[in-house]
């Protein structure tokens, strides 16, 4: 069971750290390349570029609820909630967003 984990290949969770601007401050975030990828994808999706896509996301958390304690782990988050709406094959990002949203 163990070796579909295991053997998968060691770039998917090398390290990675970006150097971005997120809504005008400078910072790094270090993901791992297979977060890294969800996000690009995500972004695309949005029609934007990755920075430009996490500092909406920041921009939202903040009139949501304040700072996330940590931005990086919300990142993460992000991806599952990616995969999980590609799994329950929701076609309508934005629509299958509100479902997710509806039930926390």
């Amino acid at each position: 069971m163990c070796e579909v984990f295991s053997r998968q290949d060691p770039r998917r969770y090398q390290p990675v750290t970006r150097k971005l601007r997120l809504n005008g401050q400078s910072t790094s975030i270090r993901l791992e390349q297979a977060f890294w990828d969800i996000l690009d994808e995500i972004a695309a999706g949005e029609g934007m570029a990755t920075p430009a896509f996490l500092s909406t996301l920041q921009s939202e958390v903040l009139q949501l609820g304040g700072e996330p304690v940590n931005f990086t782990s919300l990142l993460r988050c992000a991806c599952l909630v990616q995969l999980e709406l590609r799994g329950s094959g929701a076609g309508d990002f934005r629509r299958a967003a509100q479902r997710v949203a509806q039930a926390a």
